[in-house]
């Protein structure tokens, strides 16, 4: 790739204009507008920190969010949520006790493997959970109000396909 490449001013929808004179003003140090590699980390930051505000509005870290939003419409063992969330077994286990603790999740024997454990969330840990979707919900609809709607369209699309592709190469 090219600098050329790495600064190339495409708004992502055919045309040639510079997406600065459509008051996409975010540039790098040089003026330039941001490539792909730093507007995306630029985004993932902001939708961190709006994942981390709302976590630490219910006293919940980031990882203990993802622990709740991957649990809201199922079940799950201890192996299956420790690839989820990319953590060792003891880190997962310390994880889940915590939660236990909190009264947000529960933990009961496996029905097929009388050696292993599913957790689920608990009546606490549903509601919390339901606050927590509709509040980033809203605050990620609220980040994402001043583009047009066929831009909100595209930026979902678009995200799709990204995440369906990693999960076709993660699986292959």
């Amino acid at each position: 790739m090219t600098s050329d490449d790495t600064h190339a001013a495409d708004p992502g929808d055919g045309s040639d204009e510079d997406p600065g004179s459509r008051g996409d003003d975010r540039r790098d140090d040089d003026g330039r507008p941001l490539n792909t590699v730093d507007a995306l980390v630029q985004l993932s930051f902001r939708i961190q920190r709006i994942l981390s505000d709302t976590g630490g509005e219910h006293d919940l870290s980031l990882v203990q969010m993802r622990l709740l939003g991957v649990l809201r419409d199922r079940q799950a063992g201890m192996l299956e949520l420790a690839a989820h969330l990319g953590l060792d077994k003891s880190s997962m286990t310390g994880l889940v006790g915590r939660a236990e603790k909190r009264g947000l999740v529960r933990r009961a024997p496996s029905p097929h493997d009388g050696r292993a454990v599913v957790v689920t969330l608990t009546a606490h840990g549903h509601d919390l959970a339901a606050r927590c979707t509709a509040e980033i919900a809203g605050r990620v609809t609220a980040f994402t109000e001043p583009l047009p709607q066929d831009q909100r369209t595209a930026l979902t699309r678009l995200a799709t396909a990204l995440l369906s592709a990693d999960a076709r190469s993660a699986g292959s």
